[in-house]
Parts: C-alpha cells; structure tokens; sequence
C-alpha cells in the first residue's frame, strides 16, 4: 500500500442514505459505517482484521477481493501507528476501524462470561467510501482501487437484485424485558447492600431486553438513526452477527497533538413533547444532587485511568455537569481532557481504560465482578466501544450504549444506569425504559405475529 499516494472518485451523486447505500453492499462481509458526528464514513474490504469469537483469536488477510485466508500472525499495535503521517481530517482517513465488546474488555481484569458472538473485530482499511459535498465519494490507497471502485459501482446499479436478495427483517417474538420489576429490584436491593458493605461506591445496573428474529437488522437501521439521531451511531455486519450502535455517549477522543478527550454520561431525565414539561424536566435534572454526585465518581475514576498515561498535570475537568439534550432524553454530561505521554501507544491505552467507567461503577474491577454476579447474563457488544484510528494515531470511540446486536435469530437491546446508595428504586427502574422504551416500541414494529 501506497499511504501518500490515493485514488478519490466520485460515486455517485445521488443522496442515499446510509442505510440504502449499506443494503446495496450487504453482499459483502465486515463492511461497517461510522455517522462520526456528521461525517460520514463506510469502510470495505479490510485489508486484514482480527475477530475474537468465544476466547479465540483469528486473524486474516485478504487474498483478492472479499477473499480471506487466515494468518497465525496477529496485528502488530506496537508498530501499526506511523508518527511521520499527519491527519489532515478531523475524521476517519484509512486506518483500523471496529468494536470491542464489554466481555472482551472486562476480561482484561475480571473473571466473566462471554456472549455466544463475535466479542472483538478490528479491521484495517485502506478503501472508504466519505459523503462529500459532491455526493458518496470513493477514497483508497490500494493499488488495485479502481477494481474495488468497479465492485462498488456494480453494487450500487444492481441495488434492486441486492434488495431482493436478502430477507427482509422481522420479528418472530416481540422485543420484551428478561427480568421482571420483581427481579429488578431483587438485584437493586443487592446492589445497595454491596454498598452499604462497603465494597462499591456506584453499580451501573442493566437490564436485557431480548427478542427472536429473522432477516437483516440492517433494515432497520435508518429508522432507528432517525428516531435517536445519535451523533455515536454506526453499523457493522461480520457473517451472521450485526451490531447497530444508536450512541449518545464518547468515551475517548484522540486528538492532534496526543490530546485525549472523555465525556462520560451520568444522570437523565426524559424529554416530553410540552415545552413547560420538558423544560421542568430538565431543570430537575440540571439541580439533581444525586446525579451530580454519581456523575463526580464516575469523573474521578476516568480522571485516574487517564493519568496512568497522561504527561504529569495535564488531566482537566473543562466541563462539569453540562445538560445535552438528545430526541428522547436530557443527559448530565461532564468532560476530561488530558495528553497522551510522547511513548504511549494509543491502542494499547484504549484497551486497558475499557469498559468506560460510566458504564461500570466505582471501583471498577469491584464493580464489574457485582456485575457479573447480578445480571444474569452477559453483556455482549452493549457497553464495550465501536470507532476509529487513523495511522496518526488520532480517532474516536464511543460507549456503544443504546446498541442492538442480532447474532442468529437472536437480537438484544440493554439498559440500565448508576445505582448509588441515595438511589430510588422505583425512579432507576423507570430510568431504564425511559431511555429504551422508544427504540422497543420502534423495534416491535417489524413484529409480525401469525
């Protein structure tokens, strides 16, 4: 590959939406799209990738087009970031994209169960497709580019056979909780007892919503991105799982200069379509004592995951109990910024600060082991991290919260929030379907009972 060297065509000019153009590629495997805050990326045929399947590990490369042999070598971090190379986009420009589920990164330090589906893929990318101000334009450093771009043409003018080719996505069991209220506050009740025990600060509790289904989940995608117009979205398809991220939440921004940049999510409240009503419900949350003090944790613990590898006095706390407000749901975000010390390899500082500690509790290892031990159930890609490194060493992952996995006929959707000793039960339990309740109703949609 030729980095300083790239092929850019335009595709076309016609303005698919992403999931029009996604089902025009669905033919073809590990294609994944990234909204990433308003820039558009889909990436295809990864020159090479790893996916971790049940605790093994697998690494390929491509041979020819959509053609993988696998390799026993696996991809080499310690060398994948090339300093010399200056990003002069704020978005993705070729490099690693993928996810990393919450199994994958909880087992780095704690003993839990794993999902039956893929826990980790990590694609390299040399061929992106951008939306431009000319339309959906073709990007690669690959020396056989125009061929890719041949593919993808072909793709697009043959849509129609694509459509057709896949079955369409129903449901054959509507999506409904795992737990009870019963269960719900069994394990709340444990949780605070953890507490009072002294072995935890703060518990993010979830809870499964689970269905059965049939078809694609990539049918669905563009409904779902409408309804949540969530700036951390994205999709990814690996053979039969589909991970679908509705994101509100970053977890860590590389920036330029080795800058670092987190802004956990702790403390919501619904939105209402009154104005007076929404309004009074953002305000109890702007003056909400509890969340303010579930969302200082949460800052402290991110503040020290950060300094194990930040230059000594550059951790900040810029913002602090800022309200952004999303179509469903007002959230109480706060930021940290810090530099990366000059030897810290990017990926390896994402892998360890994983999972996110807003989606945990404090302490961390404490925390996900009550976790493990209450939920019932492992949390698959829910909770983990789905984004982007350019070569620089620049990117941005999300917390993949508000995310639906389908592997099989199998599809899931969690939610759930920070359990503190000042919680109440009753208002946490409504938490959890006020931020999932209108991406359930959505979903039941394409329930179709005989």
């Amino acid at each position: 590959m030729n980095k300083s060297v790239i092929f850019e065509k335009l595709l076309i000019k016609q303005q698919l939406n992403p999931t029009q153009f996604l089902l025009c590629l669905s033919h073809l495997n590990h294609v994944v799209y990234l909204k990433n805050l308003n820039h558009p990326v889909i990436a295809l045929f990864a020159s090479e990738y790893m996916l971790i399947q049940n605790q093994k590990i697998q690494k390929f490369n491509r041979t020819s087009l959509n053609q993988y042999q696998q390799n026993a070598e696996s991809i080499d971090f310690n060398h994948f970031f090339k300093k010399s190379l200056q990003n002069s986009h704020s978005d993705f420009n070729g490099g690693l994209i993928g996810f990393i589920s919450y199994d994958e990164a909880a087992q780095q330090q704690v003993n839990i169960r794993s999902k039956n589906q893929p826990s980790l893929f990590l694609g390299i990318y040399y061929s992106y497709i951008k939306l431009t101000d000319q339309g959906w334009t073709f990007f690669s450093y690959e020396h056989d580019a125009e061929a890719i771009f041949q593919v993808i043409q072909e793709a697009l003018q043959d849509k129609d056979k694509q459509n057709k080719n896949h079955q369409t996505f129903t449901l054959t069991q509507p999506c409904t909780a795992r737990w009870s209220q019963h269960q719900y506050v069994t394990a709340f009740k444990q949780v605070q007892d953890y507490i009072r025990a002294g072995d935890c600060y703060q518990i993010n509790l979830t809870q499964e919503f689970t269905a059965k289904a049939q078809g694609l989940l990539l049918d669905t995608t563009e409904a779902f991105w409408q309804l949540t117009d969530a700036p951390y979205s994205g999709y990814l398809k690996i053979d039969d799982f589909e991970l679908l991220s509705c994101s509100p939440e970053l977890f860590i921004d590389f920036e330029a200069d080795r800058k670092i940049t987190t802004k956990p999510i702790k403390g919501t409240m619904p939105r209402h379509k009154d104005a007076e009503q929404d309004e009074q419900s953002k305000q109890s949350l702007i003056h909400s004592k509890k969340d303010q003090a579930e969302n200082v944790m949460i800052v402290d613990l991110l503040r020290n995951d950060l300094s194990v590898y930040a230059e000594t006095g550059s951790v900040k706390t810029p913002k602090l109990f800022e309200i952004e407000s999303f179509n469903q749901v007002h959230h109480m975000v706060s930021e940290v910024t810090a530099t990366l010390r000059e030897e810290v390899n990017p990926f390896h500082m994402l892998m360890s600060a994983l999972p996110g500690g807003s989606i945990t509790g404090a302490p961390k290892i404490r925390a996900m082991q009550i976790i493990e031990e209450l939920e019932g159930a492992p949390r698959g890609a829910y909770c983990g991290s789905m984004g982007y490194f350019n070569f620089d060493g620049t990117g941005s992952w999300n917390i993949l919260i508000r995310s639906i996995q389908k592997y099989q006929d199998n599809v899931s959707v969690w939610a759930g929030g920070g359990i503190t000793i000042a919680s109440d039960c009753d208002a946490e339990y409504q938490e959890c379907f006020d931020k999932v309740e209108a991406m359930l109703k959505l979903l039941n949609t394409w329930y179709k009972p005989e």
